[in-house]
C-alpha cells in the first residue's frame, strides 16, 4: 500500500510518512535493514487523538517511495509497555533487528523504563513481525538524581563499543541527556550524565525554558565532529536544538556551538540514522488546527542529510533522493507568475531583496518568503493564514553572501523551508478554498519548481 492521501483532504501531505489514518507523532529507530530503509512511529491506530500509543511501521527502497507495513509494537496487557509503547531507536542485534523503546505501565509514576522487541524473522525484509522481551532492560532513572522525567532512549556507537543516551529532567528543572553503558543490550549500566542544560553552551543556545530533554540523539559526522540533538520540554513539547563538539574516548561532550534545529512551529522529536556516509534526519509535524473533523492527525518531514559546518553550525538539506519525486519537467523555470500544485519543490534564488509570492487569500493577503543576502535574512510571513501563537513572521538569519538560495517543499499542509545549507523552518499551512496557489517571482531572481509525482520503478 502506497501513502498516497485521500484526495477529499487537501491538507493531507501525500509524498511524506504518515498513517492511512489517525494519529501519528515522534518518528522511531529509523533503520536500514538488507536493502530498505524502515521508518517506525508513535500511533494510535484507532482515533486521532494521542492516546493509546503503537509504533506504525513503514518501509522504503528509495527514501521516495514508501509501503505501510502492520502496526510493529503493540500495548502488552500486564506487561511493562501496557500503557504505552513509547519512544526509542531500532539497532542491529547481533544480526537481529532490535527495537530499544520506552515501555509505560499501568501503575507508572511519569517515569518511563526501557524495554526490549525483536525482530521475529530477520531474513523478512518486509520486518512485519516483532516480539517484546517481558521484563524491561532498565526499570527506571538512575538513584540519587532525583530524576522526574525518563525516557527515550537513543543507541550509538563510539570507540567499537555501543552506549545509549536516555531523555531525563530533574526535580531542580535541570534538563539532561543521561548516558548508560549497553554494549551487552541485555546489560545496561549507568555511565553519569553526558550533558545537562547547565552546559554553557546549552544555556547560551536554548535559554533556561526547558525543564526536560526528549528524544536526544548523537551522531558522528564525515569530518568527525559529532552533534547532540535534543527536544525541548518544557511541560509541553517546545522545540528543538542541536549543540555540536567533539565526543572524546571518555564519553565527554565539549560542545562549542548550537542553535535551534528547526524554527518553524510545527516541527519536534526528530530521529537520527546514522548511516556510514552521513546522517539522516525525521521530524515530527503536528497539526496546527484542530481536529475535530479530520480522521488524521500527525506526518513526518521529509528526510534530512545533516551535517557540521566548519564555524560548527548545523547543515542541513534535503535528502538527495527527493529529487524521485519531481515530474519529468519542471511547471516554471523563470519569475513571473505561474499555478502552483499542491504538492511542489521549488528552488528560489537572489541577489538582492526579493518576495515570492507563495498563496494569495480572497481578500488579497500573501504568503511569502522574503529574501535579503545582504542581510543573510529569510523571512516567512504567514499573512492572513494565523495558527495559534504565530502572528508574527519568522525571519531566519545566516551569514550574509551575494546570492541567497531557498528551497521550498510542499505537500499539502506541510512546508519545509530550507535557507541555503544554513536554517529550516517546519510550518503547517491550512488553504481555504477560496485561497488562490499562486507563484509569484520578481524579476532578477531565479527560480525552478517541479510538482511532485508518485515515483515509478523500473
Amino acid at each position: 500500500m502506497s501513502l498516497a492521501a485521500p484526495p477529499q483532504d487537501p491538507h493531507a501531505p501525500r509524498f511524506r510518512v504518515r498513517p492511512p489514518a489517525n494519529w501519528m507523532n515522534d518518528p522511531n529507530g529509523p533503520f536500514r535493514w538488507r536493502g530498505r530503509y524502515h521508518l517506525f512511529y508513535q500511533h494510535n491506530p484507532d482515533a486521532p487523538v494521542h492516546a493509546n500509543v503503537h509504533w506504525g511501521h513503514a518501509s522504503s527502497p528509495d527514501l521516495a517511495h514508501w509501503e505501510h507495513h502492520p502496526i510493529a509494537l503493540t500495548p502488552t496487557p500486564g506487561g511493562p509497555d501496557e500503557a504505552g509503547c513509547w519512544s526509542g531507536c531500532v539497532v542491529d542485534d547481533g544480526g537481529v533487528p532490535t527495537a530499544v523503546y520506552t515501555g509505560v505501565d499501568r501503575d507508572h509514576g511519569g517515569l518511563g523504563t526501557i524495554c526490549l522487541a525483536r525482530a521475529a524473522d530477520p531474513d523478512d525484509p518486509a520486518l512485519t513481525d516483532w516480539t517484546p522481551l517481558p521484563t524491561p532492560v532498565v526499570t527506571g532513572p538512575p538513584e540519587g538524581l532525583d530524576v522526574v522525567m525518563f525516557r527515550d532512549p537513543f543507541v550509538f556507537r563510539h570507540d567499537g563499543r555501543r552506549w545509549a543516551l536516555v531523555g531525563a529532567g530533574h526535580a531542580d528543572g535541570t534538563p539532561s541527556a543521561l548516558l548508560y553503558d549497553c554494549d551487552d543490550l541485555a546489560d545496561w549500566r549507568f555511565a553519569g550524565v553526558l550533558l545537562d542544560g547547565r552546559d554553557p553552551a546549552a544555556a547560551a543556545a536554548f535559554g533556561d525554558r526547558a525543564t526536560g530533554w526528549e528524544c536526544p540523539q548523537l551522531y558522528a559526522t564525515r569530518g568527525g565532529e559529532w552533534v547532540l540533538v535534543v527536544s525541548l520540554w518544557d511541560g509541553d513539547p517546545w522545540t528543538t536544538g542541536y549543540l555540536t563538539g567533539r565526543l572524546d574516548r571518555d564519553l565527554r561532550f565539549s560542545a562549542r556551538a548550537g542553535g535551534l534545529l528547526d524554527h518553524g512551529r510545527d516541527f519536534y522529536a526528530p530521529a537520527v540514522l546514522q548511516e556510514p556516509d552521513r546522517a539522516l534526519l525525521w521530524g515530527w509535524s503536528w497539526e496546527a488546527r484542530e481536529q475535530a473533523e479530520a480522521d488524521w492527525a500527525g506526518v513526518l518531514t521529509a528526510p534530512r542529510v545533516v551535517d557540521v559546518h566548519p564555524d560548527g553550525a548545523l547543515r542541513v538539506t534535503p535528502a538527495p533522493e527527493l529529487r524521485r519525486l519531481r515530474a519529468a519537467e519542471p511547471f516554471v523555470v523563470a519569475p513571473g507568475r505561474a499555478a502552483l500544485p499542491t504538492a511542489y519543490d521549488l528552488t528560489v534564488g537572489a541577489r538582492g531583496q526579493a518576495t515570492v509570492s507563495l498563496l494569495r487569500s480572497a481578500s488579497g493577503a500573501e504568503l511569502t518568503v522574503r529574501l535579503d543576502p545582504a542581510e543573510g535574512t529569510v523571512t516567512l510571513d504567514r499573512g492572513d493564514w494565523p495558527r495559534e501563537g504565530a502572528g508574527a513572521p519568522i525571519v531566519v538569519q545566516v551569514p550574509p553572501d551575494e546570492e541567497l538560495t531557498v528551497r521550498v517543499l510542499v505537500d499539502g499542509s506541510l512546508y519545509e523551508l530550507f535557507v541555503g545549507d544554513r536554517a529550516t523552518v517546519t510550518e503547517r499551512v491550512y488553504h481555504r478554498p477560496d485561497d488562490v496557489r499562486e507563484l509569484r517571482v520578481p524579476s532578477g531572481a531565479t527560480v525552478t519548481g517541479w510538482e511532485l509525482v508518485p515515483p515509478t520503478h523500473g
